[in-house]
């Protein structure tokens, strides 16, 4: 059973400032064609400090999230879960799919499958579970079943290479050229995370990195900026690119993908 639901686009990662960081940019894109954003986080980023209490640094945290997700008139969400032990289990799972159900997005971005965190990884997992299983009724949670599997796309993993270091190569490849300045002044609103960065990661230039890779993605398809994705293209899940669809010229293929079947598969059903 199908139904008509609404153009809507959830990006649920797993902390505040993952999304500015992997997919601001495209989300601005689909907001300017019409689409409704909501952003969601997996925890308040309670790790993302060397000084204060996890309370503390939640509370900073959430606002900046929502300060941020303002930048596109979107909802913002915070689904409580503590730094470094997202897990996947039953209480988890029935959070992200009461708000996949609430949400009723068409579109899900998330993180990536591989990448050098945990957590980044047990929430693609997550993800890829809840929009799958949204439609099961005999799940019981406060909003109604949704009755239509949304397309999931994974974000680039960050720094674009797996635990071991091997590259994680997009399939797609949008042109955020435009929103470069929108993406980076989103960033821009996680203040509290600059030193953070700084000190625990080594990382002193945190919107120039953002730049830097955001260039490198664009630079494979002849952009000046870009953001990466693949699409989830398991059983059941739907198998057109949609976002291609809505996006036209923007979305582009790295040449090198074009040898995988299933990304010719989704190249032809744009």
């Amino acid at each position: 059973m199908k139904e008509n639901i609404e153009n809507t686009v959830l990006a649920i990662v797993s902390h505040p400032d993952d999304a500015e960081l992997l997919c601001a940019g495209t989300l601005a894109l689909l907001k300017d064609r019409g689409w409704k954003i909501e952003m969601a986080t997996m925890t308040a980023g309670d790790g993302g400090t060397a000084t204060l209490s996890a309370e503390e640094i939640s509370r900073i945290r959430r606002k900046e999230a929502a300060t941020s997700a303002a930048r596109l008139d979107a909802n913002y969400h915070c689904l409580e879960c503590e730094d470094i032990f997202i897990l996947y289990e039953k209480s988890t799972l029935l959070k992200v799919i009461e708000l996949v159900r609430k949400v009723r997005p068409r579109i899900v971005f998330t993180m990536s499958p591989s990448c050098y965190m945990v957590d980044h990884e047990i929430t693609s997992k997550l993800i890829q579970t809840a929009c799958f299983s949204a439609g099961v009724k005999n799940i019981a949670t406060t909003s109604p079943p949704l009755f239509s599997i949304p397309h999931l796309y994974y974000l680039d993993a960050l720094e674009g290479k797996d635990r071991l270091g091997n590259a994680v190569e997009a399939a797609i490849v949008v042109d955020i050229s435009d929103k470069i300045d929108l993406k980076e002044q989103m960033l821009a609103c996680h203040e509290s995370q600059s030193g953070w960065l700084r000190d625990h990661h080594g990382m002193d230039e945190y919107i120039i990195s953002m730049r830097s890779f955001s260039a490198k993605q664009g630079h494979a398809v002849n952009a000046e900026y870009g953001e990466g994705f693949r699409q989830h293209l398991g059983h059941a899940f739907p198998q057109d690119n949609l976002l291609a669809k809505e996006l036209g010229e923007l979305v582009k293929f790295p040449v090198k993908t074009l040898t995988n079947d299933n990304y010719k598969h989704v190249h032809e059903n744009i």
